[in-house]
């Protein structure tokens, strides 16, 4: 399934949890053929993303309406901003407005944190990246909002690169056996990432041809000693407990990636509005 199917798929599933078989109070308020505009209004300074899959909510309810999106995903906006102009009925407007604010805020709150991190990180040659810890069903969305906000999107699922990680080794004997066993096993081509967590477990993972080494957990000593030690015959991540305070020393030891669950799983909204007119 791919990026475009995933994102019908959610749709589809929260219009089936929000409206089901019908909206009874505007459908006994709201005359079918009534019309306005609605506005989209940023009540917080931040970034925006989601306009895109917000559209295509609306496209279920109706293809006569006007968009008229005055930004774009990934714009920094101001608390006050108009962000985005509908035209369309009135019932339609209703239909969807829920539906698009809980995709735009949740989304636009993953960028604007994630476009913090990025910030930090400005200068160095570490780039940010996400993780799988995201809310069931919305990873795609969770995803595209920190490429929006800057970050680089690693792995999508348990199925596009393998992650050998302690529980795999211990099942192995050691790193070497797990990785000769996804070597044989997964299919070509296909990138290897190892979790260390001391020098050496990375040597036995640069010794194993790893494609990735993470260095997870180690204190900031211990992963400039591992990116010295790797001396790019792989790439690097640091990993666990990276707070924004912290980046840019981590980011001094070398490493290529520093990943940040928070990202996505402690996710604050960024509060939009949607006002309607006649």
């Amino acid at each position: 399934m791919n990026q475009e199917q995933l994102i019908d798929r959610l749709i589809d599933l929260a219009i089936e949890e929000d409206i089901a078989t019908g909206d009874v109070t505007t459908e006994s308020i709201i005359p079918a053929q009534s019309r306005a505009v609605a506005e989209m209004k940023m009540k917080a300074d931040g970034v925006v993303a989601g306009l895109e899959v917000a559209r295509r909510v609306y496209e279920r309810f109706e293809r006569d309406f006007v968009w008229d999106a005055r930004v774009k995903d990934g714009d920094a906006v101001k608390k006050g901003d108009i962000i985005l102009r509908i035209e369309a009925s009135y019932r339609c407007l209703l239909l969807g407005e829920r539906l698009s604010l809980n995709i735009l805020q949740r989304m636009s709150g993953i960028a604007t944190e994630t476009a913090k991190y990025v910030k930090e990180l400005a200068g160095t040659r570490t780039r940010l990246l996400d993780t799988r810890k995201t809310a069931p069903g919305l990873r795609i969305l969770d995803k595209m909002a920190v490429k929006a906000g800057g970050g680089t999107n690693h792995r999508m699922g348990l199925y596009d690169m393998v992650m050998i990680k302690d529980n795999h080794i211990k099942v192995a004997g050691c790193i070497a056996e797990a990785v000769k066993a996804v070597r044989t096993h997964a299919p070509a081509g296909i990138k290897v990432e190892v979790e260390t967590t001391n020098l050496e477990e990375v040597r036995e993972a640069l010794e194993a041809r790893a494609d990735i080494i993470m260095l997870d957990n180690m204190d900031t000593a211990g992963m400039a000693a591992a990116v010295q030690l790797i001396g790019g015959a792989a790439q690097t991540e640091a990993s666990g407990n990276m707070s924004i305070p912290r980046l840019k020393e981590v980011a001094a030891t070398g490493v290529d990636f520093i990943s940040v669950g928070a990202l996505t799983h402690s996710v604050t909204a960024l509060d939009i509005s949607m006002n309607i007119r006649q």
